[in-house]
């Protein structure tokens, strides 16, 4: 299995394209509508979120790190 070791997006008029480079130096582009955009930031977040007190061990009492909107 090719292992991804960097990706960018670019905005176009229309739609985004991912472009995803493997550890062979592989580029690979995806051209994506902004619906198809939205449905991969949800399933990542959706993932990360389930995952989230596992894989970093966050405790309840812990402070948490927000990055500011603006």
């Amino acid at each position: 299995m090719r292992q991804l070791i960097k990706f960018s997006v670019t905005v176009r008029e229309e739609d985004f394209v991912f472009h995803l480079v493997d550890d062979a130096g592989q580029t690979t582009d995806f051209a994506a509508s902004p619906e198809q955009f939205d449905a991969v930031i949800d399933a990542l977040d959706e993932l990360l979120s389930e995952n989230e007190d596992d894989e970093f061990e966050i405790e309840d009492d812990e402070p948490v790190y927000q990055k500011p909107l603006s």
